[in-house]
């Protein structure tokens, strides 16, 4: 079997990497994560929070606040912590907030949300990467995580270059749907109460869950898992709509246009019943407010109830939803069955409208 690019082959059958892997020739009394730490940040700890801070220039109650932001615990003042990498970053935002680029509110949401993304998505790159060296070396658990543990910075060039360049591209898609916003309201003032983006929003989940997780082996379980959430991003982003997160057995997404959402959604059931995955789903038309990567407001919670109501295998809308893509060219794409008003806690009566693909516009 073959190992990765630029690594060791990994243990063979019936051999476990040890723990406490044996350090190369004079980094003796070093373990794996301590060379780690030196090669991601430039070198052992040596300074206290009170020391980090004096030397990027803040108090040490700044320097304490932007720790926590970025997601960490607090640090005992009489240990060695950091390094001349972490100074560099918080000096770095400490001129930003001096020159009035950015206010520090705002300094530290953007750390924040750094913070929150980076920790989702090394646990993301780490757990895929066990789960490919379980998969293609027939390694348990712990050997794989072991052999991540001891080459997973090899990765870091790539992971950084691909992260760079991901955050651009990202980027520049928000900017341009800025940009047409602006353009479709033109000289338009809202009203000043109302929330500012009008979005599609759209739930899809996973019928009986709880009952089919039950019964399943872990590997099993995360496969399920795996398979939903790539088919629910591959959709979602083949036909314009964003996914704004997963929660184990469902999906929250938006769109810049109700057919894109309804094209989203009403394929998404259609890919995962080829799969003999019962999901259901909802989506609404309406107005939102986006913070900290999240969505808010009535048609959230809406989207939500809806999928409440649906049957395996069916997107609901609202009846306003529904007459708003009837309304549209693309309107012709769907079929619309209203059915029996419901009441639904907090949102007084409802009255869904179950939609499907024409089978003449199915392309999946």
């Amino acid at each position: 079997m073959n190992a990765p690019p630029g690594t060791a082959p990994p243990p063979t059958d019936g051999e476990r990497p040890h723990a406490a892997h044996a350090a190369p020739s004079g980094d003796e009394g070093r373990t794996t994560v301590n060379r780690h730490h030196e090669r991601l940040l430039g070198g052992p700890p040596e300074l206290t929070a009170a020391e980090f801070a004096s030397r990027a220039g803040v108090e040490e109650s700044i320097a304490r606040q932007y720790w926590r932001s970025l997601g960490f615990p607090d640090v005992p003042g009489d240990e060695q912590w950091f390094t001349d990498t972490d100074v560099a970053a918080l000096r770095a935002l400490a001129e930003a907030v001096e020159s009035d680029t950015v206010s520090l509110n705002a300094a530290q949401d953007l750390v924040r949300g750094l913070g929150h993304s980076m920790d989702r998505l090394v646990l993301w790159q780490v757990e895929a990467m066990v789960q490919d060296l379980s998969a293609r070396y027939r390694l348990d658990d712990v050997s794989a995580r072991l052999v991540v543990l001891d080459r997973m910075v090899e990765l870091s060039p790539l992971l950084r270059e691909q992260l760079d360049y991901a955050w651009r591209r990202q980027l520049i898609a928000l900017l341009g749907r800025i940009d047409r916003d602006i353009a479709r309201l033109g000289s338009e003032v809202g009203e000043p109460d109302q929330l500012p983006l009008e979005r599609a929003i759209g739930f899809i989940d996973i019928v009986s869950y709880t009952t089919r997780s039950a019964d399943l082996t872990p590997k099993a379980l995360a496969t399920l898992v795996q398979d939903f959430e790539s088919a629910a991003r591959d959709v979602v982003a083949r036909y314009g709509g964003r996914v704004v997160k997963t929660i184990g057995d469902a999906v929250l997404f938006v769109a810049d246009d109700l057919p894109a959402g309804a094209r989203v959604a009403t394929s998404l059931v259609q890919v995962m019943a080829a799969q003999n995955l019962p999901v259901r789903g909802a989506v609404v038309w309406g107005r939102l407010l986006s913070r900290s990567g999240d969505v808010f407001g009535p048609v959230v919670n809406l989207a939500s109830r809806l999928t409440d109501l649906a049957d395996p295998f069916t997107i609901l809308m609202d009846d306003v939803s529904a007459a708003v893509l009837e309304s549209l060219p693309a309107g012709q794409e769907f079929q619309m069955v209203h059915s029996a008003p419901a009441q639904v806690q907090g949102l007084g009566e409802v009255r869904p409208v179950q939609v499907q693909r024409q089978r003449s516009t199915t392309t999946d």
